[in-house]
């Protein structure tokens, strides 16, 4: 691995090994959004947790504050709506000297494996990492399933992550499931980060599910919902954070959590 991408991948993972990525890229397929109606101000208050910041193009240069100093994954793979016939059509959307000119630390690009554009997403994020890997800039893999919830279950899971890797993805971002999360992480032979999916019913939640994930080997998270729609953003952040990079019990950041909360 040469210089530039150790370099970039070091400002995406902590020390410890751990990450905590923030997405604020939602609009893309679905407009806008409750509490990310105006981006740059979600954030302002959760930046100081998270480490790097998850974003379109489009966000970035209207909505983000240039002098932030977090690294940006930027969102590659586009093209489709809720309101489309089918949000696996995806394409690549951002060209390489658009990467370069805003100092992207990485970008992301979906993969929809099982559905009807299969192929075309994976050729999708082979033609990014052909693109990437010689400018020395990571790609982390999203196994996105749309609308088909039903498939985020181990076995699945397990082979989206699996052919991602296998097609040079630096990580991957995945979703957390119940039952055999580890084989899950196990059969990837690079990092995994969970993804947040649709909003918890609660803070315990999503508190219990990222903790049972880290033990199961992810290095961390790629939260949005999770934690900007969470009737106390900050504390949520701060809580998560705790289970990251300070290795908290569940208990422990409910206790964080609850204090972040109650402060004025």
């Amino acid at each position: 691995m040469d210089w530039g991408m150790k370099n970039r991948l070091s400002q995406l993972i902590r020390p410890d090994g751990r990450c905590f990525f923030m997405p604020i890229d939602h609009g893309y397929f679905q407009g806008p959004t409750s509490c990310l109606e105006r981006p740059g101000e979600t954030i302002k208050p959760l930046m100081q947790y998270c480490d790097a910041l998850f974003v379109t193009r489009g966000v970035l240069r209207s909505c983000v504050d240039p002098a932030l100093n977090k690294p940006i994954i930027l969102r590659v793979s586009g093209g489709t709506s809720m309101v489309g016939k089918d949000l696996a059509d995806e394409g690549l959307t951002t060209s390489l000297n658009e990467i370069i000119r805003l100092n992207a630390a990485a970008v992301g690009v979906s993969v929809f494996v099982g559905s009807e554009y299969e192929k075309q997403t994976l050729l999708n994020l082979a033609e990014m990492v052909n693109r990437c890997e010689d400018h020395g800039i990571p790609v982390m893999a999203v196994t996105a399933v749309g609308k088909e919830v039903e498939k985020r279950e181990a076995r699945y899971l397990a082979l989206a992550c699996r052919i991602a890797a296998e097609l040079g993805a630096r990580v991957v971002k995945t979703y957390w499931c119940e039952k055999d999360f580890d084989k899950v992480v196990a059969g990837c032979p690079v990092p995994v980060v969970m993804a947040g999916g649709p909003k918890c019913d609660s803070a315990q939640q999503v508190l219990e599910f990222v903790h049972d994930g880290l033990q199961k080997g992810a290095i961390g998270i790629n939260l949005g919902r999770n934690v900007w729609q969470d009737k106390s953003p900050a504390a949520m952040a701060r809580a998560l954070q705790a289970i990251i990079h300070e290795k908290a019990s569940v208990k422990q950041a409910g206790e964080i959590y609850k204090e972040s909360s109650t402060r004025k």
